[in-house]
């Protein structure tokens, strides 16, 4: 009887412990369903996961650790990692088309996340004030979400056989008295059990029907023979080596179980006894259990050298689909892959391309402009019978390279509209996120997405939102092109607020797209600028949210004048002004194109006091050079308002005047200097694309600027450097529009401010344009066109250009 009652006891008490170990169980499961960040899906592999193993194996026993994952069909493994991994606006990018941004502080950052400590914010108080759901009215039935088949790839070729597992095809499941017998003599046997009896035990127990195998990881028996394979790991063949990695995926064995980290260390001493096949089946294999295995992944890479000439199509596409999950590819890697992809690309099939822009998109890893062009070319005499997953792959590593092909793009112009309908959400934000990054604007496009998302935003994460609004936002999408689209992603910010508490910078994105757009959902400003949030935000140290929090609260204290929410404090916008001031000091303001118009227009107007070169909009992230001419178009002295700064001095290789070597002259720029005065309308060239006719024209001969046609005398040139000279009265001023003093914010600006091919300015650019206006500047633009060309003639002529363009804006 005592000893039935402590046999009770005991099992109570294990009871107890299982339900604990199950309950953590799920509790991890839940975190690995929920969105993978960024920052952990890169994170170095060559990090070691758990104990190092240093001479002999060690074997950790924890039952509760098999109940990490649940099984929602039989074939659920095969829609593996679906969260691809983006890094938009990386700073590291060589760009081969799109350069810096030469006179702002880039808008963009990287959205990746780190490993947020979650704070207990109130997000979800009951006295916050909620705006009307946009989804609550005509309510539709939500659309299923759409599943990709992340290595449609295999089917390409039978040789992918014998390179990777194919995850659909999984054994003929048995029940669970069928491998009851199994269990039985694995607890006679014992350690009497050979290590083909292991091998085969294993194999045949990972045929039990998927629903059942919480039920087998939690059996002591099984337990005892995963002991036992462990014992008998270093007299396994390398086939029963295999067999059993086979059948750890099918067991679904934890990632982070110890005993795989025994596996991998077999497997990675053992490495040289491989073939080639065998090594990429392996690490395909630790694909499919889902753990990063680096040690065994270096073996893999030096190998590669060994059998650079075994590798074919199949053997390259499968090596890069790796090097992509791992999210590293060795530096002495990169040539040969890049020689072996340019030897076989013709031969890529349209989903191999696919996977192959997707693997170098993963591991970061840049290939040369030519090969990138290459690349896309086959991609684009295959896109018609591409998958909309190899077509999104194709658009993710042209936004990774920052390559504008121009080709390429208009097809897509064709494609998105055409297969928008059937997409996931996913897939149509990195459409337009690499529209947006290579600043190319199509109205296809963006317009059949955003008929399209609003069903979806159930399905979105808080980075699908953020980011789709920041795509759309910087574009410049106007709001009543598709009147639901924006509402219903802000919609999807407020069902998401749980997920800022771990990604901040979600939040932030996304308003700044509304905030280029005039759009400011004042409930999640509200939160956004919380001193909670703020905290948050300024934890995270591997992001720099600081700029955003400060470009936010700007705008909203200009485009909200009643606004009676938190704000950010004194100190933290003062800090922030700083940083930015310290940096266009050292970059900005050293341009010689920003020296030379600012000595220009000092030279004009009589003196350094009269141009002011600051950051007249601070959150804007840019400087200006600013003039204040009164009633009577005379410079007022503007000295006062310039900050502090280091000394600069202009280049001195060569001055402008010395590389005088002809210039390109636009008719616009011709008509101004001939008839002092804008000859077109200032609305319909803003908005006209194709370029202005032009003409080459000599050197400077004797003072003339234009040959038989102006002469700038020095009476002439005398008259354009000292405006307050000019003859005019109250009435001539009142004649040309203004009756008190103006204040001109003249900008030096950049083709990286405006889309491709257009005249539309990017999301910041115009919300900047339309900040300058709200607090009563006038801008006058030096086009990046127009400036680079007057800036190699002669100080006469810029000063007839700075001219026209100064005065005729009043």
């Amino acid at each position: 009887m005592l000893m039935a009652t402590r046999v009770l006891c005991r099992r109570v008490r294990s009871f107890h412990g299982w339900r604990k170990s199950l309950t953590q169980a799920q509790h991890i499961h839940t975190k690995l369903k929920e969105e993978i960040s960024d920052q952990e899906e890169n994170k170095n592999v060559s990090e070691p996961q758990g104990p190092s193993f240093r001479g002999e194996y060690r074997l950790h026993y924890n039952p509760s650790s098999y109940y990490h994952f649940t099984r929602n069909s039989a074939n659920s493994r095969s829609q593996m990692d679906n969260y691809e991994v983006e890094q938009f606006f990386s700073a590291q990018v060589p760009s081969f088309w799109q350069q810096s941004n030469h006179y702002s502080v880039s808008c963009s950052r990287h959205l990746s996340s780190s490993k947020n400590t979650l704070l207990d914010l109130a997000l979800n108080k009951a006295s916050e004030t909620e705006a009307p759901s946009a989804l609550s009215y005509n309510r539709k039935p939500v659309t299923p979400d759409v599943k990709v088949d992340t290595r449609a790839f295999l089917k390409c070729r039978p040789e992918y056989t014998s390179l990777s597992l194919d995850l659909t095809q999984r054994p003929q499941p048995v029940e669970w008295v069928d491998v009851l017998p199994v269990l039985k003599k694995v607890a006679v046997l014992k350690g009497r059990m050979k290590p083909s009896d292991v091998s085969q035990f294993i194999m045949e127990l990972s045929k039990l029907h998927p629903d059942k195998m919480p039920l087998l990881r939690s059996d002591q028996r099984f337990i005892m023979l995963l002991r036992y394979s462990v014992e008998h790991l270093r007299i396994f063949s390398e086939l029963q080596l295999l067999e059993v990695l086979q059948s750890f995926v099918w067991l679904e064995v934890p990632s982070s179980h110890t005993v795989l980290e025994v596996y991998e260390a077999e497997l990675s001493r053992r490495a040289k006894q491989l073939t080639l096949h065998q090594l990429l089946l392996v690490a395909d294999l630790w694909r499919c259990v889902r753990r990063q295995v680096p040690q065994f992944l270096l073996r893999l890479y030096e190998s590669v050298h060994l059998y650079v000439g075994q590798i074919g199509v199949p053997e390259l596409v499968q090596l890069l689909y790796i090097i992509g999950e791992s999210r590293h590819c060795p530096k002495d890697l990169i040539r040969p892959v890049e020689q072996l992809l340019m030897r076989h690309l013709a031969q890529l099939h349209p989903e191999e391309v696919g996977i192959v822009c997707l693997g170098l998109f993963k591991a970061q890893t840049s290939l040369s402009e030519g090969a990138v062009t290459r690349v896309v070319d086959r991609a684009l005499a295959l896109v018609t019978e591409m998958g909309d997953f190899a077509m999104v792959n194709v658009l993710k590593y042209l936004r990774f390279s920052y390559l504008f092909h121009r080709t390429w793009l208009e097809a897509m112009g064709k494609e998105v509209p055409q297969r928008a309908h059937r997409m996931g959400v996913q897939g149509l934000m990195h459409v337009t996120l690499t529209c947006s990054a290579l600043h190319y604007r199509n109205d296809s496009i963006l317009t059949s997405v955003a008929e399209r998302v609003p069903s979806l935003v159930p399905h979105c994460r808080s980075k699908d939102s953020s980011k789709l609004l920041w795509a759309f936002g910087t574009l410049g999408f106007p709001p009543v092109q598709s009147p639901g689209f924006y509402p219903s992603l802000t919609d999807g910010l407020r069902q998401r607020k749980a997920e800022f508490q771990r990604y901040p910078e979600h939040l932030l994105t996304g308003l700044l797209g509304l905030a280029f757009v005039s759009h400011f959902p004042e409930d999640l400003i509200t939160l956004a600028l919380s001193p909670e949030f703020v905290y948050l935000a300024l934890r995270n140290s591997q992001l720099e949210l600081k700029k955003d929090l400060f470009t936010l609260d700007a705008a909203v204290a200009l485009e909200l004048p009643q606004w009676k929410g938190p704000r950010l404090s004194d100190e933290l916008r003062e800090e922030v002004v700083e940083m930015l001031w310290k940096f266009l000091q050292s970059d900005v303001c050293l341009k010689p194109e920003v020296l030379e118009a600012e000595l220009a227009l000092q030279d004009l107007l009589g003196g350094d006091k009269f141009v002011c070169k600051r950051m007249i909009l601070p959150h804007t992230r840019s400087i200006d050079l600013e003039v204040h001419l009164d009633s009577n178009g005379q410079p007022i002295p503007v000295n006062l308002l310039c900050p502090k700064q280091n000394p600069t001095m202009v280049p001195c290789a060569q001055s402008w005047e010395q590389i005088n070597s002809g210039v390109t002259i636009t008719d616009n720029l011709l008509a101004q200097l001939i008839k002092g005065k804008n000859t077109t309308d200032s609305s319909s060239s803003s908005v006209r694309v194709t370029p202005t006719p032009r003409q080459r024209l000599p050197p400077d001969e004797g003072g003339r600027l234009f040959d038989s046609v102006l002469d700038l005398t020095n009476d002439m040139i005398e008259t354009l450097t000292k405006p307050s000279s000019r003859d005019c009265t109250p009435q001539d001023s009142v004649h040309q529009g203004f009756k008190g003093p103006v204040k001109i914010a003249v900008q030096i600006s950049s083709r990286n401010h405006y889309c491709t091919q257009s005249q539309q300015l990017l999301g910041l650019h115009a919300m900047k344009r339309r900040h300058l206006k709200m607090t009563g500047y006038r801008v006058v633009e030096l086009s990046h066109r127009e400036w680079s060309s007057v800036l190699r003639k002669s100080r006469a002529e810029k000063l007839a250009y700075l001219h026209c363009r100064i005065y005729d804006s009043l």
